[in-house]
């Protein structure tokens, strides 16, 4: 990311900004199209935070979108040839090709994850299909009134396949809802989606929600990003491994990061009563 808050490459279906020191404001926008995910995206989210990862000036992440919704979901206009006609001489060809296809669109959102800067999503409106496979990705979600959200698959003849079946089961408490919402693609709305957790707090308007939202960020961004991405980075391994492996990995990882100025600048200023945010902690 430029130091001026723009990309360092011209995106046509992404808008990045720095609202603030240390956070990085990712956009869908295409607000014309309702932020429906064309070619464009797909390729663009993984350079974006792949730079994103790797940026010593970014700490925390802001992903929402521009205009009336959160996303539509897949462009279907745009991305039919790659799913509809995948080339080959055999059907063994085309199936490698079309496999091929469908992981390069899986490390569209599993860059998200692996980012180990926390992301925090904001959603406004509707949020379909790709959308949802996009903040199951994320690390905490936002969300407003008007929002819904609709596990959209299953209505075009497919099984999500870009994240949702295996991300959403570890989101949502309840098998059965998970089951239910990918199985008949009905909409849930702001209410029910805090209730099952698949967000945390449900905001009146979008502006409200992207005070919060930058608010949070920044709350984030001020601690020590040793500690801010290691909580990140075990918290994800937790999840998809048994309590003692998780122990485990938790030790190893520690047995080096604390071995950092951060523990002894954050425990002072916690005890002078400071703000962490006025601590000056080296990049990451």
């Amino acid at each position: 990311m430029s130091s001026s808050g723009g990309p360092t490459s011209p995106y046509t279906a992404l808008a990045i900004s720095r609202p603030a020191q240390f956070i990085t404001h990712v956009e869908l926008h295409r607000p014309d199209k309702l932020n429906a995910m064309n070619k464009a995206f797909w390729s663009e989210m993984v350079e974006c935070f792949d730079e994103i990862s790797g940026d010593p000036d970014c700490r925390v992440v802001v992903v929402s979108g521009a205009g009336r919704v959160f996303t539509a979901g897949l462009d279907l206009m745009d991305m039919a040839g790659d799913i509809l006609q995948p080339e080959g001489d055999d059907a063994a060809r085309v199936s490698w090709n079309l496999r091929k296809t469908i992981t390069k669109y899986q490390e569209t959102f599993s860059v998200i994850e692996r980012c180990p800067k926390p992301v925090v999503v904001a959603v406004h409106g509707a949020c379909i299909g790709g959308g949802v496979d996009l903040i199951t990705a994320c690390d905490i979600r936002l969300c407003t009134q008007d929002a819904w959200f609709q596990v959209k698959e299953v209505d075009i003849g497919l099984a999500a396949d870009v994240g949702t079946l295996q991300r959403l089961p570890k989101v949502i408490g309840s098998r059965s809802l998970v089951n239910e919402l990918a199985l008949t693609a009905r909409k849930m709305y702001a209410d029910e989606a805090k209730s099952s957790g698949l967000v945390s707090r449900v905001f009146a308007d979008k502006e409200a929600m992207m005070a919060v939202a930058l608010e949070m960020a920044g709350e984030i961004a001020g601690r020590s990003p040793v500690a801010v991405q290691g909580t990140k980075v075990n918290l994800i391994y937790s999840r998809d491994h048994s309590v003692a492996e998780g122990l485990n990995y938790m030790a190893t990882w520690n047995m080096s990061m604390l071995q950092t100025q951060d523990v002894m600048k954050s425990a002072q200023a916690t005890m002078e009563k400071k703000s962490l945010k006025v601590v000056e902690f080296s990049k990451l």
